[in-house]
């Protein structure tokens, strides 16, 4: 016996553009989970990153004790904090976005395979052109306070005067160089993470669900540091093209990523492609560690009260 269901004439099927909730979350909860992340690792760890800003700048040979000690004589400890502000008014929305696109498009691209590489390679791809476009304005502000005798007063006075100086493309300057490196940096590093961690769970079967903070802190830490070394001589690209014409810093008259590559090669030598990857994988060895930790850990909040609630 054949059932008929009839419509009427006006009848469309509903067809949802967004995936069903992942991990019984919602895609809000996803960026908040991210926001509180980003914002964590970044204040955490942005005295690390004002090292490494200060070693790639500038022409010329500098270690990280040489850095250190300069920032401590000359400025204090506060020195090492210059530019925060607005690392913390970029760090929140564009890790927001970041994690979000992510488990949006994980379950988009995995096709019923959780743990299918290409899928979180690509979608960690998505993620940093999308968070890149809301993170790189802050990030140029950030990185010329951090320069050693910046002529800035504060975010405000930085932003205001790159736009009035330079125009609103100076925040832009650096973009596609940032989404090439971050590209590359973010497919290895989720790739990584979510291998690790796979491991590692299938390593200790005897603990709850296979997961929990040394599991979060190790998987991270490890895509961290190798995604990091990876991709320092673009992360010297960057900075170069961010801080030009300020405080002694070399100006270009194209943003071509090879026309400063060329340049940087012929006053610093090819090792002056790699200068900073010691701070720079010291910053992101432990800010994965704490941004995934931190991640995870609000997600299981959320994935607690939204048990609790049914």
């Amino acid at each position: 016996m054949t059932t008929t269901v009839s419509h009427s004439p006006d009848y469309r099927p509903e067809i949802s553009v967004i995936p069903p909730t992942r991990d019984g979350l919602s895609f809000w909860q996803f960026m908040i989970a991210g926001s509180i992340a980003g914002s964590v690792e970044h204040m955490a760890m942005f005295p690390v990153d004002t090292l490494k800003t200060r070693i790639q700048a500038l022409a010329g040979s500098s270690t990280l004790r040489q850095a250190l000690s300069s920032i401590l004589k000359s400025e204090g400890p506060a020195g090492l904090y210059r530019g925060i502000g607005a690392m913390g008014l970029g760090a929140g929305p564009a890790h927001a976005v970041y994690f979000s696109v992510y488990e949006f498009c994980k379950q988009r691209f995995s096709i019923g395979n959780p743990n299918n590489p290409l899928a979180h390679a690509i979608s960690g791809v998505c993620a940093t052109v999308a968070s890149d476009a809301a993170l790189t304005p802050m990030d140029v502000v950030k990185q010329r306070l951090q320069l050693k005798s910046s002529p800035y007063k504060g975010v405000r006075d930085c932003a205001r005067r790159i736009l009035v100086e330079e125009g609103i493309g100076a925040f832009y300057a650096s973009y596609w160089t940032t989404v090439l490196m971050n590209a590359p940096y973010t497919a290895a590093h989720f790739a990584i993470y979510e291998a690790v961690k796979r491991g590692l769970k299938e390593g200790s079967p005897g603990s709850e669900g296979g997961e929990g903070l040394v599991v979060h802190a190790t998987a991270g830490a490890a895509a961290g540091s190798l995604a990091a070394g990876l991709t320092t001589p673009l992360d010297v690209v960057k900075t170069r093209l961010q801080c030009q014409g300020v405080c002694g810093c070399d100006r270009f008259s194209s943003s071509s990523i090879i026309s400063v590559v060329r340049h940087v090669v012929k006053k610093d030598g090819k090792s002056g492609l790699m200068r900073g990857w010691i701070p720079r994988m010291l910053f992101h060895a432990p800010a994965a560690a704490i941004a995934w930790s931190t991640y995870e850990a609000s997600k299981t909040l959320f994935q607690h009260l939204h048990n609790h609630n049914n």
